[in-house]
């Protein structure tokens, strides 16, 4: 129940400062390749080189849900894909 409540009270507090300049990196592995950038309300992926083309050809859905965005890589990787939020 309570990992339920952490969940929401994140998501909740995602939503509410959409308009808020963020920033995650993108890593699988012990390797960064990409970021994830939102900033006025806009969301946009960016790729490093020699990122997985599974992973930079992604044309899914950019809404602000990060965990579901990290599944979506996942299942397109066949590996786990994590999000981390930075300082901005």
């Amino acid at each position: 129940m309570l990992a339920l409540a952490n969940h929401l009270a994140s998501r909740a507090a995602r939503l509410l400062a959409a308009h808020e300049p963020a920033l995650w990196s993108i890593t699988t592995g012990h390797r960064v390749v990409g970021s994830l950038a939102c900033e006025a309300g806009h969301w946009r992926l960016a790729w490093f080189a020699g990122a997985d083309p599974r992973l930079s050809n992604y044309a899914g859905t950019l809404d602000g849900d990060v965990e579901a965005l990290a599944a979506a890589l996942s299942v397109r990787l066949g590996a786990p894909v994590e999000l981390h939020s930075l300082s901005v």
